[in-house]
């Protein structure tokens, strides 16, 4: 039977992945080497008994060697961030606020260490910032039971792994943003939660202020995840002596700083005002990387002398650590999304032991206070 252009199979990279030639499956499955050869290049349909011999000979379920290309669904989504028009894209799916958000899986935002695999392949509409998604599955389960996080903690996608294991219908999402960038994407309607460590000297208060003037009237909900260490990443050792911001200038080091918004460059900005010491007067303060991974590795490679982050990244990259500052990191959730399922589900595992252990073993937090509501607005 000559092949549906519609059917989809994946029969040659099962049989492969298993060690298997083409005669092999064909002797197990009780076929002709020639029915293997047409199935896989797509010129012949096999008949129900063939699928199913094929699947036991492989020991896999028949949906998993074939699949109906027009069975996957299409649907309509926004972007969260701009790309070329017309540019086919993979993108991670998400509903937030009663509307699709399609995550363009570009550059670094496809990786964490593996790459991350893909929801569905869009297209952009020319002229607007809506795509076309073709789903790659269709689990659209999956997609209504995820919960997407914008933020800078790397523990973040700790509790992420273990809500996961907790409760395996979830599923989280991490978007990698500094604090102003994790804020304004929750504005946008491209996050449920953003996380941030902003501290304010004139009100003496960690992200409140600046959520109350982003969010313009929203209601929100501040939640601490825990408070940590900042300070100065140093090469072990510290070879150079370095015990305070103003001993950067004076020993000439090199450092690496963070982009505007993130609250390691505002820690900077602000260490250096109280000290009287102008900006441009610290090597490599316009020398930009946008992760705490990134400027410990810069430090660790011998890059930078030195560079703004946490007690926990310092461990576990091996480096030396100065404390500045203690920084309450809290998570700020819309009121309309916090009565919804999948965001109850994650911030219950909060309380659980299997997150707390995590962060302890990490060191640099405080987590005493975990899961409290530190403010409203």
């Amino acid at each position: 039977m000559k092949q549906d252009s519609d059917l989809r199979n994946n029969l040659k990279s099962i049989r492969t992945r298993l060690g298997m030639s083409q005669q092999d499956l064909a002797n197990i499955a009780n076929v002709t080497r020639q029915t293997i050869s047409g199935v896989e290049s797509g010129l012949y349909a096999p008949s129900v008994a063939i699928t199913l011999r094929l699947a036991k000979a492989l020991g896999c379920q028949v949906e998993d060697l074939f699949w109906l290309e027009r069975d996957l669904p299409e649907i309509e989504a926004v972007l969260a961030k701009p790309v070329p028009n017309g540019q086919q894209l993979r993108v991670s799916m998400a509903r937030v606020g009663g509307q699709w958000i399609a995550y363009p899986l570009i550059g670094k935002d496809a990786f964490r260490q593996d790459m991350i695999p893909a929801d569905g392949e869009s297209t952009s509409v020319a002229g607007t910032n809506k795509v076309r998604v073709r789903l790659l599955d269709d689990n659209l389960d999956t997609l209504h039971n995820t919960v997407v996080i914008a933020g800078c903690a790397p523990v973040i996608s700790l509790w992420a792994r273990a809500t996961e294991r907790w409760h395996p219908q979830l599923r989280v999402q991490y978007n990698f943003a500094n604090s102003m960038a994790a804020l304004h994407s929750l504005c946008r309607g491209e996050a449920h939660i953003a996380g941030m460590h902003l501290y304010d000297p004139e009100s003496g208060e960690y992200n409140t202020p600046f959520v109350r003037d982003v969010l313009a009237g929203r209601e929100a909900v501040l939640i601490t995840l825990g408070v940590w260490e900042e300070g100065l990443l140093l090469k072990s050792g510290n070879p150079m002596g370095i015990r305070t911001v103003s001993d950067l200038v004076a020993g000439g080091a090199t450092i690496v700083n963070r982009e505007i918004g993130s609250g390691s460059r505002m820690l900077l900005e602000q260490t250096l005002q109280k000290e009287q010491i102008p900006f441009d007067a610290v090597q490599g303060f316009d020398n930009i990387l946008k992760s705490h991974q990134d400027v410990a590795q810069a430090v660790g490679l011998g890059v930078a002398d030195a560079a703004i982050s946490t007690a926990s990244i310092a461990t576990a990259f091996g480096l030396g650590f100065i404390p500045l500052h203690q920084s309450r990191y809290d998570l700020v959730i819309l009121k309309e999304y916090l009565e919804e399922a999948p965001v109850q589900q994650l911030l219950s595992t909060l309380g659980h032991r299997m997150v707390h252990s995590q962060f302890e073993i990490l060191g640099g937090y405080d987590i005493s206070k975990i899961g409290e509501v530190v403010a409203t607005v």
